[in-house]
């Protein structure tokens, strides 16, 4: 069955979306040939290039023939990995100046930056996938087709519906006030008008609780293929966030819908390490901890983002543990992370603490480029269960998936919720409690939960989610839901360009649409940049 979803996701559906100039790349796109979707096969074809747009550049192994012309090339999760997780306390990205990262990572951006405009065009590409596809799907569309083949492009549908949903999520939650664009705009010279964050909250909000109702369960899910679970996931999260996007509060809803993933039958995986290896896909579906994974395979689907960038970046050439220690050929030497998160951590009773320390320096003194100050990470890894070298990192990438949504994020985010709201908060101790006896950590006291520390209402959630979610692309918005990420109630080494740390402007809680949209599209503007 694995290889079977590798072989379908390695399939680069080379017609389906032609996008070659930088003001053209979303959501103008050229129609489908008749004779795409005409035969029911080439459906799950099309279907598994909108998945394979997470963690692919190009129709070519490691983004040869791109997608896209964009500025760095990168493909959707390397983007959305740095766009989260540089500028906060969790990275620090000692190739700064390699990576062009200076601006993310000192908080400094504008609309000029080629991360902010990568992110925006390769939202965007997949969004424009996932709608033509959608415009290719109709019931009018498929009527010819037999029953069977009907039932399974209504599967398909649902699921390009949520994998829309979630590009808009991303969307969202790093521009706030972005252009809309579905399905009825393929063909047409309108230009998309600028919706405000909460009008997209409502169209994402809508979007996933009618797609859901078609989606896979997790008894029946295929692995790579997103199930209804997902669905849920992206729900809670966006409730959870609701009031960062002018939607009011959702905590209520929030709660709902982690109940609904935890009575799915998912279960939490005692080995925390295994989460992020070469068999990660081991610890997918029913039973198991991870939800949803991006699905990354040396053979069919490479890269050189997503985790192949997390693996072979973690470790350096000269300083730390051996490159081979997390099954890479060679180490890249990009980044390490910030002293402050390694201090939220019992060190010696928390077995997420997977950082390298020998003879290292917690802190980066020295500021973010100097490749001696920080500790290295070793979540991530390219090694099976058994210890072996699952591929060659330089020439083919790594075997290790992206775990988008895992069980443990459904217990913090009903527990924080349920906290937030005053709503079942003796659930939500045993909620973190659980999780925590699973990650042989400490239990915690509901004071502890509850409390207001250094001014931040329900702190304890920002640490925990920290120390269990850590390099896994969701800090930034966690620390913009507590009011932390600008503001000076938490300060971390150079936040801000200065060792110390130091507030920002609030208009960095929001990325600014790129420049070339902006000529490209007079609909569209920023506010404060």
């Amino acid at each position: 069955m694995r290889k079977l979803i590798y072989i379908i996701l390695g399939i680069i559906f080379g017609g389906v979306v032609g996008c070659t100039d930088d003001l053209d790349q979303y959501p103008k796109i050229q129609e489908t040939s008749q004779s795409v979707y005409s035969d029911p096969d080439n459906y799950v074809s099309a279907l598994a290039k909108c998945y394979a747009s997470f963690v692919t550049a190009g129709q070519e192994k490691g983004g040869g023939n791109p997608d896209l012309v964009s500025n760095n090339g990168y493909d959707y999760m390397r983007c959305y990995f740095n766009m989260q997780e540089a500028g906060t306390d969790e990275i620090g990205s000692t190739w700064i100046e390699g990576d062009n990262t200076a601006d993310l990572t000192f908080l400094t951006w504008d609309a000029n930056d080629p991360w902010v405009a990568d992110m925006y065009y390769r939202s965007y590409y997949t969004i424009s996938l996932c709608n033509e596809f959608l415009k290719n799907s109709t019931d009018e569309k498929i009527a010819g087709f037999t029953e069977q083949e009907q039932t399974e492009i209504k599967t398909y549908r649902a699921e390009a519906r949520f994998l829309r949903a979630l590009a808009y999520y991303h969307a969202l939650d790093l521009f706030g006030d972005i252009p809309f664009a579905n399905e009825e705009y393929i063909g047409s010279s309108k230009l998309p008008e600028q919706w405000e964050a909460s009008e997209i909250f409502d169209f994402i909000e809508t979007e996933l609780i009618e797609c859901s109702q078609n989606m896979l369960s997790a008894e029946n899910a295929v692995y790579g293929r997103a199930p209804r679970a997902a669905a849920w996931m992206l729900l809670a999260r966006l409730y959870l966030n609701a009031e960062t996007y002018n939607a009011g509060e959702h905590y209520e809803e929030c709660m709902t819908y982690c109940q609904k993933v935890l009575d799915e039958g998912y279960a939490l995986e005692a080995d925390y390490a295994k989460l992020f290896n070469a068999d990660n896909h081991k610890r997918v579906g029913i039973g198991n901890e991870i939800i949803f994974p991006l699905v990354v395979d040396s053979r069919y689907v490479v890269s050189w983002g997503a985790t192949t960038y997390l693996v072979c970046g973690e470790v350096d050439t000269d300083y730390g543990p051996p490159a081979d220690s997390v099954g890479c050929a060679s180490a890249w030497s990009m980044f390490r992370i910030r002293g402050e998160v390694p201090a939220l951590f019992d060190m010696e009773n928390d077995d997420r603490a997977m950082f390298y320390t020998e003879g290292q320096n917690q802190y980066m003194d020295g500021g973010v480029d100097d490749r001696t100050g920080g500790y290295f990470v070793l979540k991530w890894s390219n090694l099976t269960d058994d210890g072996a070298v699952a591929s060659n990192t330089n020439n083919d990438g790594v075997d290790t998936d992206f775990p988008l949504f895992r069980l443990a994020d459904a217990y913090l985010m009903y527990a924080e919720a349920a906290v937030r709201s005053g709503n079942d908060i003796d659930g939500a101790l045993q909620y973190v409690n659980e999780l925590r006896r699973h990650r042989n950590a400490a239990e915690v006291t509901e004071s502890e939960i509850t409390a207001t520390v250094d001014g931040i209402p329900f702190k304890f959630f920002l640490d925990e989610r920290a120390r269990e979610l850590y390099w896994e692309g969701v800090r930034r918005t966690d620390l913009i839901r507590f009011d932390a990420f600008t503001t000076d109630k938490y300060i971390w080494q150079w936040k801000g360009g200065i060792k110390d740390g130091k507030a920002v402007d609030d208009k960095y809680n929001r990325y600014p649409i790129p420049a070339t949209e902006l000529s490209a599209n007079p609909n569209l503007s920023n506010q404060n940049y």
